[in-house]
């Protein structure tokens, strides 16, 4: 793509983070890497995208752990002692500040004292503590993965780039952006929403599929079944023939 999108196409991916009144408008770096406008089209049917280095930090966690949830504390154990590991040289364990362990466990808090490894809001949690890694997993539906050519006019005008350009030189000048304060980001994007993934979920028995129904049912249709064969009886006569003579004389 060359970072030409446009600012309504980043807002379609996710990759616009619009809620800090003191950064402005934001570009998120692992939303925007893992958008379909970095994929290669294969074909109609699948995309070819970058990796996605969360999994590793995942994969890790979910080894150590050996469970669906974990307590904050084993947690932050865990997660202190990692690294996002993406070049040889960067091998610094992630900066866990107040705000991160507090915000952790009030997730724990909010789901019964532990936290839940496959929902939204540990992952929430995860690109913040892996900001150039783990995405920020938007609420289900609230993003797409629209291709270039299915949104449509996705390239920014000339006249766009240069306002941009020109607002980032003004915060530059007046000292807007001198570090990172994460708890005023998580203030600003962070939403309490909880949204688990898992394949455990209790089935919806219908009427019918009870072991009771199914017997009546039966019943039901070998009565049906008796008396189709006495009304063919009497009807084709009495020859004891379910088919009629039109029939049988295809038969050898």
């Amino acid at each position: 793509m060359g970072f030409g999108e446009s600012e309504s196409y980043l807002r379609d991916l996710g990759a616009l983070d619009e809620t800090s009144s003191w950064y402005g408008k934001q570009v998120i770096i692992p939303n925007y890497i893992q958008a379909a406008s970095n994929c290669v089209i294969g074909t109609s049917h699948y995309l070819v995208c970058c990796r996605n280095e969360c999994e590793g930090i995942v994969g890790e966690i979910e080894a150590k752990i050996q469970g669906s949830s974990a307590q904050p504390d084993a947690i932050l154990s865990l997660v202190g002692n990692m690294t996002s590991q993406t070049t040889l040289d960067h091998d610094e364990p992630p900066h866990l500040d107040r705000s991160l362990k507090a915000q952790l466990q009030q997730i724990a808090e909010g789901s019964g004292g532990t936290v839940p490894l496959h929902g939204r809001l540990f992952a929430q949690w995860l690109h913040y503590v892996f900001p150039n890694e783990c995405t920020f997993p938007h609420k289900a539906g609230s993003v797409s993965m629209a291709s270039p050519m299915e949104f449509g006019d996705y390239i920014a005008s000339k006249a766009d780039m240069k306002k941009h350009v020109k607002e980032e030189k003004t915060k530059r000048a007046k000292g807007e952006q001198k570090g990172t304060d994460v708890e005023s980001l998580l203030l600003s994007q962070w939403s309490p929403e909880e949204e688990l993934m898992t394949d455990s979920f209790h089935h919806a028995h219908y009427p019918w599929e009870s072991a009771g129904y199914f017997s009546a049912g039966a019943f039901v249709l070998l009565l049906l079944g008796t008396f189709a064969g006495i009304f063919n009886l009497g009807k084709y006569g009495k020859d004891n023939s379910v088919l009629p003579t039109h029939a049988k004389s295809h038969f050898v």
